[in-house]
């Protein structure tokens, strides 16, 4: 059975009081001087309050003592109420993406875009490609990411996936066999994708991000992607239907 973080905060022998925003930001500047707190406001459950750190939110009490790190959910509406949080603080600027730098697979029309960033030797990132193979008009971008404390081959085999002369189908085979192209060395944008995932604070594989600049980190299913997709759509078309009534 699934605990709110409240029950969580109760269990431990918190007691929750009303407080005000003004007074729950002083106490956690005070208690954790060296951390930069750019948001906090009441959280939809009473007594509780939600914390932004950098990219991170988590959830305290008046005291500013106690932090519960995770997500909160409206069981009755079936809701996370983390996830719309989460989102706006990933945003990533996605014109800004170098797609030169990655490999680039089209399926049907390709009129939707996905960005991954996913390691050679992550089995999650491995789970995920017939996931991905499952959705249609879409543009892939996969940008070659290896985690090198984790999987110390992983940039090898990135940087002769990328030398292969059909990269694309060369990435698809090694996920599925784990066999790597025959070919010669070449300059590979290995370490400039590094460097990108470290800006946009990526720190596991996979994670995808979204035409919007949304970030989802880890595996996602084909149906999860799609409602996604769909969703950050019919998003889109609202806010053109917006502009466009604005505009008449």
């Amino acid at each position: 059975m699934r605990k709110t973080v409240l029950a969580a905060l109760a269990m431990a022998g918190i007691t929750s009081a009303v407080a005000g925003v003004p007074d729950v930001e002083r106490k956690l500047n005070e208690q954790y001087p060296s951390t930069r707190f750019t948001q906090v406001r009441e959280s939809q459950v009473k007594g509780l309050y939600e914390v932004v750190m950098g990219r991170n939110v988590a959830y305290t009490d008046e005291s500013g003592r106690y932090m519960v790190f995770g997500r909160l959910f409206d069981m009755k509406e079936q809701k996370d109420l983390t996830a719309a949080v989460l989102d706006g603080l990933n945003q990533v600027d996605i014109a800004a993406l170098p797609v030169a730098d990655a490999i680039k697979i089209v399926r049907g029309k390709g009129e939707r875009k996905l960005f991954v960033f996913s390691d050679p030797d992550c089995p999650y990132c491995k789970r995920l490609e017939p996931e991905l193979a499952k959705l249609d008009n879409v543009t892939i971008y996969t940008f070659l990411y290896p985690l090198d404390g984790l999987h110390p081959e992983a940039r090898r085999k990135a940087e002769a996936i990328w030398c292969a002369k059909d990269r694309a189908k060369a990435w698809a085979e090694f996920m599925v066999s784990g066999k790597l192209p025959d070919g010669a060395a070449c300059a590979s944008p290995v370490e400039r994708n590094i460097r990108l995932g470290g800006s946009l604070a990526i720190n596991g594989t996979p994670t995808i991000i979204f035409e919007n600049g949304a970030m989802a980190p880890g595996l996602l299913s084909a149906a999860e992607i799609e409602r996604r997709l769909v969703g950050r759509q019919a998003a889109a078309s609202a806010v053109q239907r917006t502009r466009t009534s604005a505009g008449d």
